[in-house]
C-alpha cells in the first residue's frame, strides 16, 4: 500500500513568508556588520545599553535594535509555523522534523548573536574568534533556510526524499551543497575583511591579499572568489544535467543556472567597485536565493516518485495525526 502524502497550502504560504522575513533579517544583520553598528547596544543582551527601549538612541543603536526586533519577529514566525505544522501533519512527518530543526537553529542563531555582543566580537574587532563565530552564524543560517524550504516544498505535496535515488549522482549533489556552504562561509570572512580593511583601489586590495604580512582576514579573502568560481561551475554543470535525471527538475535547474550567472556578474561588478556596502548586501541576497533554489533542485531530484494518494484537507491531516488512517476523499 502506498504511503499517503499530505499537503497544506496555508503551511506552505506561512513557510515562504517566514523565509522572506528571515532573508530580510539576514540582510539587515549584514548591514549591522558593514555599518559597524554591532556595538550599538553595548555589550548588553537582550537589553540594549541596559534598557528595554533606549530613550535617546544613536544611529548605531537604532540599527542594532532594529536587527534584534526583526530577529524576534522571525523567531515568532518560526514558532507559529511549528504550531501550524503540528496541526496539519501527522507525528513523525518530515515537515514536523524540519519545523523542530528550524526552531532549534533559530534559537541557536539568537544565542550566537548574543555571544557576539557579550564577548565584544563586533564593531572593529578583527580577531580570528570573530571570523569563526561568523562562520558558525552563517552555517546556522543555511540550515535554517534549508529547513524552511523543506517545509514549504513538502507542505505543497512534494514526496519524501530518497537519499539513494540518484546513486552516485547523489554524492555530486552533496558535494555541490557542501561547496555552496564553503563559498558562503568564505564570503562572510571576505565581507568582514572588506569592512575592517577597505582598499582604496583594486590594485591595493590585490596587494593586501597576497602580502604575507597582511592580516589573516585579508589573506583569507582570496579564497572566496576561488571557491565561488569552482563551486559555481560544479553547480552550473549539475543544474544543466538535472532535467536528464528528473523531468520535473527542468524549471528548478534553469533557475539555479540563472542565479549562478547573476551572482558571478554581481561579484565581478562588486569587486571592480571595491565592494561597497550596497553591493555586499545585494551579493548576500543572491547567495541566499541561490542556496534556496539549490535546495529546491536537490529536493526535486531526490523526491520519491512512487505512486501516492495525495491529501490536502487540513482536518483530514489532523485526524490522521491521531489515527494514521486517512478516509477516502473523492474531491481530489
Amino acid at each position: 500500500m502506498s504511503e499517503t502524502e499530505f499537503s497544506s497550502p496555508r503551511t506552505a504560504r506561512l513557510a515562504w513568508i517566514t523565509i522572506v522575513v528571515n532573508l530580510a533579517v539576514i540582510v539587515w544583520g549584514a548591514f549591522v556588520r558593514a555599518s559597524h553598528s554591532g556595538a550599538g547596544c553595548g555589550n548588553h543582551w537582550p537589553l540594549c545599553n541596559g534598557e528595554v527601549m533606549p530613550t535617546s538612541p544613536s544611529l548605531e543603536t537604532l540599527i542594532e535594535l532594529t536587527h534584534r526586533i526583526t530577529s524576534g519577529v522571525a523567531l515568532l514566525l518560526v514558532i507559529a509555523l511549528l504550531v501550524v505544522v503540528r496541526r496539519d501533519f501527522p507525528a513523525r512527518h518530515r515537515t514536523r522534523i524540519a519545523a523542530w530543526v528550524a526552531l532549534a537553529v533559530i534559537i541557536a542563531e539568537a544565542l550566537i548573536g548574543a555571544g557576539l555582543v557579550r564577548f565584544g566580537l563586533v564593531g572593529n574587532n578583527a580577531s580570528l574568534e570573530r571570523a569563526l563565530t561568523l562562520g558558525a552564524h552563517l552555517l546556522n543560517t543555511l540550515i535554517l533556510l534549508a529547513a524552511l524550504t523543506g517545509i514549504a516544498l513538502w507542505s505543497n505535496g512534494l514526496p519524501r526524499l530518497r537519499l539513494h535515488a540518484l546513486g552516485r549522482r547523489g554524492w555530486l549533489l552533496a558535494l555541490g551543497s557542501l561547496g555552496l556552504v564553503v563559498v558562503s562561509t568564505t564570503g562572510a570572512i571576505a565581507s568582514l575583511g572588506d569592512t575592517l580593511f577597505p582598499a582604496r583601489s583594486l590594485r591595493e586590495g590585490l596587494a593586501q591579499d597576497l602580502d604575507p604580512t597582511s592580516h589573516l582576514l585579508l589573506r583569507l579573502r582570496v579564497l572566496h572568489p576561488t571557491f565561488a568560481v569552482s563551486v559555481g561551475a560544479l553547480v552550473l554543470w549539475l543544474a544543466t544535467l538535472a532535467p536528464r535525471w528528473a523531468a520535473n527538475a527542468d524549471a528548478a535547474g534553469r533557475r539555479v543556472v540563472a542565479i549562478v550567472l547573476l551572482q558571478w556578474t554581481v561579484g565581478v561588478v562588486s569587486l571592480m567597485l571595491l565592494v561597497p556596502v550596497p553591493m555586499q548586501l545585494v551579493h548576500l541576497v543572491i547567495a541566499d536565493l541561490l542556496w534556496i533554489s539549490w535546495m529546491v533542485l536537490v529536493a526535486t531530484l531526490l523526491a520519491d516518485q512512487s505512486p501516492r494518494a495525495p491529501r490536502s484537507n487540513d482536518a483530514t491531516a489532523r485526524a490522521a495525526s491521531a489515527s494514521y488512517t486517512v478516509p477516502a476523499d473523492s474531491s481530489r
